[in-house]
């Protein structure tokens, strides 16, 4: 079976490590990303001279159920179906507790960190088959809470946990697998988003392995989550968080 990897939220940060790491190892890449055009095609290039497999790029809000069904047309026809998927998109916002967030942020969060995990699943399940696999990309802060600072993006987290544990089970049967990394403290964007660049660092010292992780750490759980090496694996979490 020929692989082919989509990649939600690709263009930067773990997804864009992830990208490389498949490519190395000879999958069809497909990075989605929504707005960040520039970094996408960036990235594209240096995987098309770097590993020599096929590469695209397609922008799509992966939260839009339109946007979704197209997104999975335009690979089809451009490079294959997809036979791996890894559901990385994510959308982290200011730090605030909970008695300062208004529905507009928290459902912002619900739909980009848990809806568009369903969908693409959807999308994908239509068009896999036995040996095929999904990683989802959840967050220690499942585990954690992430109490004053973004209790959202935690419990957005820990939906994708309960979805991972579903839909393996639902999928079992037909030898799709379905599992889960869990990074936590990992040098990448996010934290910018959240209003504290340095927050890694900031805590680093409360960390067990006393530093934070980086995103090509993450990307080679996710790659033998997805390989054959992998093949007796459903239903399981890689927590990637130095000892947290």
């Amino acid at each position: 079976m020929e692989k082919t990897a989509l990649i939600t939220g690709g263009s930067r940060g773990i997804g864009a490590a992830t990208a490389k790491y498949l490519a190395a190892r000879g999958y069809g890449i497909c990075i989605n990303y929504h707005r960040n055009e520039q970094a996408a095609e960036t990235l594209v290039a240096h995987i098309r001279e770097q590993f020599s497999v096929p590469c695209i790029a397609i922008a799509a809000d992966v939260s839009d159920e339109t946007q979704v069904v197209r997104l999975f047309a335009e690979m089809d026809e451009l490079i294959g179906p997809v036979t791996h998927l890894v559901n990385n998109v994510g959308v982290l916002f200011k730090q605030m507790k909970v008695t300062e967030m208004d529905a507009e942020r928290i459902n912002k969060t619900l739909t980009t960190n848990v809806t568009s995990y369903f969908l693409c699943s959807r999308e994908a399940l239509k068009r896999m088959q036995p040996g095929c696999a999904i990683v989802n990309v959840s967050s220690v802060a499942s585990r954690t809470g992430s109490a004053g600072e973004y209790v959202d993006y935690a419990a957005s987290k820990g939906a994708v946990d309960v979805f991972t544990r579903g839909l393996s089970l639902e999928l079992a049967p037909q030898g799709i697998r379905v599992n889960c990394v869990r990074p936590g403290f990992i040098y990448t964007d996010i934290h910018a988003d959240g209003g504290e660049p340095g927050r890694v660092d900031r805590i680093s010292s409360q960390i067990p392995m006393l530093r934070g992780g980086q995103p090509e750490e993450v990307a080679s759980a996710i790659a033998w989550l997805l390989s054959d090496e992998a093949s007796y694996v459903t239903g399981s979490f890689i927590d990637l968080a130095g000892g947290r």
